[in-house]
């Protein structure tokens, strides 16, 4: 029995090609977000294995046995890049020296965004740059890793994605292009439905935990007003927690969003005498949903999901 798709709805009039009797790579991925979009162009082929589990910070992260085997075991590792997880490359070199690397930042078609400085941010002049400038000590002044949530650029790592798998499994090919193709169109309408659900919170003011959301902003017109921590999730100091407290007050923000991975009783004492909302939680890895295709789009809607209560309760 086919696996059910999740994305979207089906597309009329497309069908997938018969599966092919091929050795099918083996597959390791970093995070759940891209588990989710590798699955997808596996389809019911196979399924990648997870490195990071669900609710681990990747900025820093020690792997278990069954993960470390994962990696020694792969063909095929497909990572967001050091700017995430600058510990991972060390560990794929001593146990995936033989595997193909696609670190998908790299991706020439990937859009991709600097840091944001300092703890209350500008207005977006909505544009991405293209290239890459990340350092492998994931820098502030490099490229903010974070571009999954993108949509824009999931569609582009789907194709690459199906690329690298075809190469390692030609006969098999045809499956990884046409599931991608599906992918791509499914992201399309998400991306549809999401603009028009976000329409009426553009001008909605929130601070976020740590700066992970900008590609989110930035394809949806939305601009949060500062950052507890940096986008590496570092420990903020006082006097970046005393300039967000000014903040909330000047420009009467609607929400502070706590994130599952961090500790929320920090932003209780930080903000608890602000009168500001805290009580949303997003997230950027998609935290307590199910691994697999579902995950990409059910994370993009969670993300809107705490806008748009944001914006109802503001």
């Amino acid at each position: 029995m086919l696996r059910a798709r999740y994305w979207g709805a089906a597309l009329l009039g497309a069908s997938t090609p018969a599966i092919a009797a091929a050795d099918v790579p083996d597959v390791a991925v970093d995070i759940p977000p891209v588990h989710s979009l590798v699955d997808r162009v596996m389809g019911e082929l196979g399924s990648p294995k997870l490195v990071i589990q669900p609710g681990a910070s990747p900025h820093g992260y020690s792997m278990r046995p069954s993960e470390a085997g994962a990696l020694e075991n792969a063909d095929v590792v497909f990572w967001v890049g050091e700017a995430l997880a600058p510990w991972l490359k060390g560990s794929m070199d001593s146990l995936a020296a033989d595997a193909e690397s696609v670190a998908l930042l790299d991706v020439p078609e990937t859009g991709t965004l600097a840091f944001r400085q300092g703890a209350t941010f500008e207005a977006h002049d909505h544009h991405h740059g293209h290239g890459h400038g990340h350092g492998h000590d994931h820098s502030h002044d490099g490229t903010d890793p974070h571009a999954w949530l993108d949509p824009e650029n999931a569609q582009a790592w789907l194709a690459a994605i199906a690329r690298s798998l075809s190469d390692a499994d030609p006969e098999n090919a045809d499956i990884y292009r046409e599931n991608a193709r599906q992918g791509k169109a499914e992201l399309d309408e998400l991306m549809g439905e999401l603009r028009a659900r976000l329409a009426h919170a553009q001008d909605t003011r929130f601070i976020v935990f740590h700066d992970a959301y900008q590609y989110f902003e930035n394809r949806f017109d939305l601009s949060a007003a500062g950052a507890i921590s940096l986008g590496d999730a570092s420990d903020p100091s006082p006097a970046r927690i005393d300039e967000l407290r000014e903040l909330v007050n000047a420009l009467d923000v609607d929400c502070v969003f706590n994130e599952p991975q961090f500790n929320p009783q920090l932003v209780e004492n930080v903000f608890a005498d602000t009168g500001v909302d805290t009580s949303i939680v997003i997230d950027p890895l998609g935290t307590g949903l199910p691994p697999g295709e579902g995950l990409y789009p059910r994370l993009l809607r969670q993300l809107a999901d705490g806008v748009v209560q944001c914006a109802a309760g503001a």
